[in-house]
């Protein structure tokens, strides 16, 4: 167990709940909080990564920012699980689609997360570590999506280092792309592995759950406030996996 507060996060021990929903973007944190949380209270500001505290349907629920790339996400993952007794943490985020078939709002929920990181470096495993997520929280996410009638998808993701790759640029990049896209993989995103991977280190719970806010292939998007607050189908399905989760 971490001494607390950590380096990173000012919260007391107790503050935060066994769930915590983790979006990249502070402001989308803040929104969850606001508008899906009865009597939220703000437990980190530290960097201005928002927490949150409240509850949802009468459950105890936190939410708080997760900042971009595998690096952030590692770091506040750790700091949730070792510090705070956090058990289940929900990346809710979003991904750009490289399969023709998955549009924009339909929901991806990661099975398992591909990577080009060096990330599992750390861990001094022989061979390739694959980065899955939880099967409790995947069944509780495909149950919730269902019973909110979310169009999902349920699979690989590929967690990148990069957000601007030189795939529009040379054909080694767009080849890279394609053999993502015929090995199945539905999007690109930019957390998940270091989040599955903390999770299977510690013992504990992870999974990401994306709405998708771009089609790479389409040349499709959505726009910055989109992205922060028009994603509720999403962050509903993670609250509800909170929910049931409680009941465990």
């Amino acid at each position: 167990m971490f001494k607390t507060p950590t380096p990173h996060i000012s919260a007391k021990p107790g503050d935060f709940a066994k769930t915590v929903l983790m979006p990249g973007d502070p402001l989308r944190a803040k929104f969850i909080a606001e508008n899906f949380l009865e009597n939220p209270v703000l437990v980190n500001n530290v960097r201005g990564v928002q927490g949150y505290t409240g509850t949802y349907h009468g459950v105890k629920v936190s939410v708080m920012a997760s900042g971009m790339g595998m690096p952030s996400m590692g770091i506040y993952s750790h700091e949730l699980f070792n510090g705070y007794g956090v058990e289940n943490i929900l990346r809710v985020g979003s991904a750009g689609s490289i399969q023709e078939h998955i549009n924009l709002y339909d929901i991806v929920i990661a099975q398992g997360a591909c990577t080009d990181s060096n990330f599992a470096h750390q861990f001094h495993i022989p061979g390739t570590f694959a980065p899955i997520g939880s099967y409790e929280l995947i069944s509780a996410a495909v149950e919730a999506s269902r019973e909110l009638g979310a169009t999902y998808h349920v699979g690989n993701v590929n967690s990148s280092d990069v957000f601007y790759g030189d795939h529009e640029l040379v054909p080694e990049g767009l080849d890279a792309l394609y053999a993502l896209k015929k090995m199945g993989v539905m999007a690109l995103e930019m957390e998940a592995a270091a989040l599955y991977m903390n999770a299977a280190r510690y013992g504990k719970r992870a999974l990401c759950i994306c709405t998708i806010s771009d089609h790479i292939l389409k040349g499709v998007e959505t726009t910055s406030e989109e992205r922060q607050t028009a994603f509720t189908q999403m962050m509903k399905i993670a609250l509800e996996v909170a929910v049931k989760m409680d009941a465990k």
